[in-house]
């Protein structure tokens, strides 16, 4: 679905990606784990197109989008979510995410009717919160939400642009603990049910461990380890590089 290849991103003379080359397959879930400065943020902007790259190709569904707009890559069906939530604080759930399917069905423009006309838009958009568990809070303010309802409101706009590969930025940051695995399991489950690619970055090795099909190992802009988790975790130089210890 997804193929990076040889993909290098330069700031002035500093090198930050080196050459990442992978893929993700339809259906799956990969995580993107490495220390902090490892570059893995600007991976992530380079795939949904935030930034552009200095040399090297991007692929989606065998089309080269290495140097597509953000808006395209949407349309697509690249989202993504932000490690700090992107919501709209004045609009109730239910129109944040109504807000997007407006956006992908082109409906945001000057003279559209009151957003209640729309009856078979706003249905789907309350189909997505069923999805993701938070249908009971449609008429609140995300103000009011804990801070993981947060998450998985984000998750659900980036759901709702039709995206067939979501790209999620640290999904449990600032979730309670408690609250993890709730969020995971809310996100992970409405995934696996559409049949959707995802690429995780997340810090919580635990949450890595259970929710990952594959793991991308990323240090100082280099990919130096691919694999299910349990294999990566053994590793020498991922625990050094992961955990300080050494072998």
């Amino acid at each position: 679905m997804l193929k990076v290849r040889e993909l290098i991103k330069d700031f002035g003379r500093v090198r930050i990606i080196k050459n990442a080359a992978f893929e993700v397959k339809e259906d799956e879930i990969v995580s993107l784990v490495g220390p902090n400065g490892a570059g893995k943020t600007t991976l992530v902007n380079l795939i949904s197109g935030h930034i552009l790259p200095t040399s090297g190709r991007i692929e989606f569904l065998d089309h080269n989008i290495t140097f597509a707009s953000p808006y395209k890559r949407i349309k697509m069906g690249v989202a993504r979510n932000f490690q700090i939530t992107n919501l709209f604080s004045d609009s109730s759930v239910l129109d944040n995410v109504r807000t997007c399917l407006f956006s992908i069905y082109g409906k945001i423009k000057r003279g559209f009717f009151p957003a209640n006309h729309y009856k078979a838009i706003t249905q789907e958009a309350i189909d997505i919160l069923e999805l993701f568990g938070i249908s009971g809070k449609k008429n609140l303010l995300p103000p009011s939400l804990s801070e993981g309802d947060k998450k998985i409101l984000d998750t659900a706009m980036a759901f709702a642009l039709k995206s067939k590969f979501l790209l999620l930025d640290e999904p449990t940051s600032g979730v309670a603990t408690r609250d993890k695995y709730k969020v995971m399991d809310t996100i992970v489950s409405a995934i696996k049910r559409e049949k959707m690619a995802c690429m995780i970055i997340e810090h919580d090795m635990d949450i890595v461990s259970d929710y990952s099909d594959r793991v991308l190992v990323l240090s100082e802009g280099e990919i130096i380890a691919d694999g299910k988790p349990n294999e990566i975790m053994e590793q020498d130089n991922v625990k050094e590089i992961l955990f300080g210890v050494r072998a």
